[in-house]
């Protein structure tokens, strides 16, 4: 059996995706039939990381899932469902399953949506990696009020590897490249800073650096002239707190 920390290091293999059909759904559709190739692929993408890491047994109590409810309603049958409580989102582990409701309520036949767990937040906020979001694999600031709940699967040795280890975008700076700059990027535009980033390129260059600093400064920072050129602790803060702040004025029904 896997550990959470391999379920979201495949998740995060995965940021960046867009467009289907793709290998998730190609892969889930090799094993259910076609009509899956272009399906909501939100819960495949989950069944996929479980897959690949590992965590097949942990993470998918009853088999493969294409369909929210039925997912949750395996955890809930397995004794490992918590309802989408504040207490209970704050108590949240990272490679948890967590399952949404836009209509904001904590019943499991109204979910629509599912992702799993990357950081708890505070606050009852969760950062997260979900597919199918805006048809792609991204990261997503979520708050209690849209979590319906939080399946927590089995893993081995999940007591200490998944929530001790540090978050890959910190440390970032200045001329790196790859993958977890564009997760950096992608974050930057859900904080409002799109048109100052430009592309989503995977290059923190100066127009990363300089869309990060105003970012910064829309939650109170000082933000000079070096103060995107490093994701630091405080800016890795700051920069989900702007997120959560632009995701509060904006509609939750749309994923």
């Amino acid at each position: 059996m896997g550990t959470a920390a391999g379920m979201l290091a495949e998740a995060r293999k995965c940021l960046g995706m867009t467009g289907r059909p793709n290998k998730i759904t190609r892969e889930y559709a090799s094993r259910h039939g076609d009509e899956y190739l272009r399906a909501a692929w939100c819960d495949m993408g989950v069944t996929y990381w479980a897959r690949h890491s590992d965590n097949a047994d942990a993470v998918l109590p009853a088999g493969d899932r294409a369909y929210t409810v039925s997912h949750a309603q395996d955890f809930k049958n397995a004794g490992r469902w918590h309802a989408g409580t504040t207490a209970n989102v704050n108590e949240a582990k990272p490679g948890d399953v967590v399952f949404f409701d836009w209509g904001a309520t904590n019943v499991i036949g109204a979910i629509d949506h599912v992702g799993l767990v990357e950081k708890v937040l505070g606050g009852g906020r969760l950062q997260t990696i979900e597919a199918n979001t805006s048809d792609g694999v991204r990261r997503r600031v979520r708050s209690a009020d849209v979590i319906a709940g939080l399946g927590r699967p089995d893993y081995s040795g999940s007591g200490s590897s998944a929530a001790g280890e540090e978050d890959p975008l910190i440390g970032l700076k200045k001329g790196d490249e790859g993958q977890a700059v564009k997760a950096l990027q992608e974050l930057i535009r859900a904080a409002g800073q799109g048109a100052t980033l430009g592309k989503t390129d995977g290059e923190y260059g100066p127009k990363t650096a300089e869309a990060l600093r105003l970012v910064r400064k829309s939650v109170g920072s000082e933000a000079g002239p070096k103060y995107g050129d490093q994701v630091d602790g405080w800016a890795f803060a700051q920069l989900h707190a702007a997120v959560a702040r632009v995701q509060g004025k904006l509609t939750l029904k749309a994923v």
